[in-house]
């Protein structure tokens, strides 16, 4: 896989990342092209470029970026709102759908975790993305959140939020959290955080109390139906306890064909590793999903 760092704006936001070319590139060649984003904390440089290190195997370009916010993109520091970065995404796919190595009628998107909701909801309205993949994420933002904290957590959840809203109309700031406060890791999860993520500087950095709010009001589901006749292809782990894979299920349910649902034999993360077994195997779906889905 040969890279070549590049830059675009998103709503006047310099964003830093990295186009990703098979090997056998050929200058004057247009190619089909998939653009994987990353989750909650997440940075091009570890899942987006994990996609792209297999996709381009299969002849595609590959974009991965960083949300603004995050490593070296301009933006606000811990400031991470749901509907910017859908905006981001779509950002992208003008980059890609506008650079002479890109065929633009057969441009796809992924996401990973928190991610995949931001995928489906600029599927959903951006018709120059041709396929959609979303893989262990969560769809509702309200239900994922009562379904990991209790009756009582919730409740104070939902004080914090009106609080913070007040505090932002009256100061013009958002209050400074712990980004994972709300956002709980499981055991499984946090183990594989610390052990791969919490040394990559900007990881774990405090995080507005609004990006709570943004997720309470993320709704995905609502989404999904629109975009049919174009493909969508939902994956989650059948242990994940991050993310209950319930969420993908009711995904999948309100999505109108075609769509294409696979089980993941893991839990959120612990086969996300080039070698895994269960992370190759689920390549190979992707990639069959990918190539019917921008005929490729």
């Amino acid at each position: 896989m040969n890279e070549q760092p590049i830059s675009f704006y998103s709503e006047g936001l310099k964003l830093k990342g990295t186009l990703y070319y098979p090997e056998d590139y050929e200058e004057g060649k247009r190619y089909p092209a998939v653009i994987p984003n990353s989750g909650y904390n997440g940075f091009n440089g570890f899942y987006p470029k994990l996609f792209a290190r297999n996709f381009t195997r299969y002849g595609y370009i590959c974009l991965g970026f960083d949300y603004r916010g995050f490593a070296e993109s301009e933006g606000e520091r811990g400031r991470v709102i749901l509907d910017e970065q859908v905006a981001d995404i779509r950002n992208a796919v003008t980059f890609m759908a506008h650079h002479p190595a890109v065929d633009p009628r057969k441009i796809g998107i992924l996401g990973w975790g928190m991610g995949a909701s931001n995928v489906i909801r600029a599927a959903a309205i951006d018709q120059r993305i041709a396929a959609v993949a979303g893989l262990n994420g969560f769809y509702r933002g309200d239900r994922w959140l009562k379904s990991i904290h209790t009756y009582t957590n919730w409740h104070h959840i939902l004080k914090e939020v009106e609080e913070d809203r007040i505090r932002r109309v009256t100061t013009g700031h958002s209050l400074r959290v712990d980004p994972f406060l709300y956002y709980p890791l499981d055991p499984s999860t946090d183990g594989h955080v610390n052990v791969e993520l919490a040394h990559i500087e900007g990881f774990g950095e405090q995080a507005s109390m609004q990006f709570t709010e943004s997720i309470i009001e993320l709704n995905a589901e609502k989404s999904a139906a629109d975009i049919s006749p174009r493909p969508l292809f939902v994956a989650h782990g059948k242990r994940n306890l991050l993310h209950p894979v319930e969420e993908s299920q009711a995904l999948f349910e309100a999505a109108r064909q075609p769509k294409y649902y696979y089980e993941i034999d893991g839990e959120h993360n612990d086969f996300m590793y080039h070698d895994h077994p269960q992370f190759q195997a689920l390549i190979r779906e992707l990639v069959h999903f990918f190539a019917a889905g921008l005929a490729v």
